[in-house]
Order: structure tokens, then sequence, then C-alpha cells
């Protein structure tokens, strides 16, 4: 079972405003199906690994459950804090997905939003088995940016793999099916997807752009001055559009 890169838990400092601003939630209807397909009747203790700035646990909690979010990057963490502070279900530590800090047998679901592919699989698949209660559940989720749906976002996509060296390296997309068979492995885990959408005006495109951790801090692929040539031949009434596909992987992890 490969591993990520070892150390990526600063690839997002310094993105954090453009993270908070400009990144899409989760659909509430994801709450309401991980019930259904882990047998929930009542509200659980659900670990958030990779939490950030707690778009994902956001959703757990409006669903009354009470959330852990384990998050490495303490500016990412800080943003969680000051969104879901007020919950009284919430609370963070700082943690990472091989070493969350939290005790054994201690939550009935693992979730992870937007934040496996970072994850040492092996290492933090034995530490998901040790926090996790008997008959507990690993949910694996992300907003998959449509790569082709609309002319803009075909452009978007040649805009990352002609600016951005380190793309197609670091995307997400690199967690295929064989991946999450193996990482489940023996049992079988189950599959959904939502739609999801955002709208941006032009500082809101800039600020979901840069809040990608392969998106170079600086200009010098020249990246921007290619976005405000995407934007200009795209927008419509001063808006574009990214479209995304929600996909949920959720299962009990074999012994």
């Amino acid at each position: 079972m490969p591993s990520s890169p070892p150390d990526t838990t600063a690839r997002f400092s310094g993105r954090v405003a453009d993270y908070v601003r400009a990144r899409p939630g989760y659909p509430p209807e994801l709450a309401v199906r991980l019930a259904t397909a882990c047998g929930w009747h009542d509200a659980v203790t659900i670990a958030d690994v990779g939490s950030g700035t707690g778009l994902l646990a956001k959703v757990f909690l409006d669903a009354g459950h009470r959330v852990i979010g384990v998050e490495p990057n303490g500016e990412m963490r800080a943003a969680g804090d000051t969104l879901l502070g007020t919950h009284g279900r919430f609370s963070s530590v700082g943690g990472r997905a091989e070493a969350t800090g939290l005790a054994a047998a201690s939550v009935d679901l693992v979730s992870a939003g937007q934040a496996f592919h970072w994850f040492d699989r092996q290492l933090a698949r034995a530490e998901f088995i040790r926090i996790l209660r008997p008959g507990g559940h690993v949910a694996l989720v992300w907003n998959d940016r449509r790569l082709d749906a609309t002319p803009f976002l075909q452009g978007y996509e040649a805009l990352l793999v002609a600016h951005c060296p380190e793309y197609l390296r670091l995307v997400h997309r690199n967690v295929d099916e064989a991946v999450l068979a193996e990482f489940f492995a023996p049992a079988v885990p189950v599959s959904f997807v939502f739609d999801n959408r955002q709208e941006f005006d032009w500082e809101g495109l800039v600020a979901r752009h840069l809040s990608s951790s392969f998106v170079p801090r600086e200009d010098r692929t020249g990246h921007m001055s290619a976005l405000r040539a995407l934007w200009d031949q795209h927008q419509r009434h001063g808006r574009v559009a990214f479209e995304y596909d929600v996909r949920v992987t959720v299962g009990r992890l074999g012994a």
C-alpha cells in the first residue's frame, strides 16, 4: 500500500484566508446519506481528520453530531475554531491522520474531507482502526471539480496542467478505485455522489485558484495572466462557475 509524501502539513500555510473565502462546502444531504449507510439512529461522535477550516465538520455538527477536528496545521485549525467554536459539540486537536492523539475506541466515524490523498495510508489505516469503536466506519469525501462540464472548466483544467508543475502529481484524483479498495480491504465500501456548485466574481476566482496547494505562490509561470484571460473569455455578467461531484466512499476497515 503506497504512501503519500511524508510531510505535507505546512502546504496550506499562507493560503488559509483564500481557503476560507473560496473553497466549497458540502451539501447537508451528505450527513443524511452517511447516517443511512452507517445505520445510525442517534447522534454519534466523529473524528474529522484533516479537518482544515471546518467545512465538513460543519455539516456533521448541523446534523446534531459531536465532532472532534484533527488538524496538524495551526493556521487551518485556528480558522476551523473560528468557524465552529460556538458549537458546543465541537472541539479540535493538533493531531494528524497517522497519530490523532485520540483515545482508543472513542469515535463512531472517521471522516476525511479533501484530505485522504495527503495521508500515509498504512499508518492512517492502523490509527483509524485504533480510534474507532467496534462497528465504526470511515468516510472519505472529496469535492471533485468537473474537468470538462463547461468550456470554462475545460480551460481551467488546461491552465492548471500548463502552469502548475505540481498539479498532476498532487491532485487528489490520483486516489483511484484501486487505492480505495485496497484501503478498505477485505471489506467492500459503498460510494455515492452529490452535485455541488460555486459561482465566483473575479476576486473570488482568484481566491479559489490561490487556495490550491499546487498553485505557485509567485507568478513565475504566468498562471495569473492565463487566469485573467480565461476569465475575460468566459465570464458572464461578472461570474463564472465551478461545478463539482461530491464523491463519498464509506465502509468499515477490514481486519
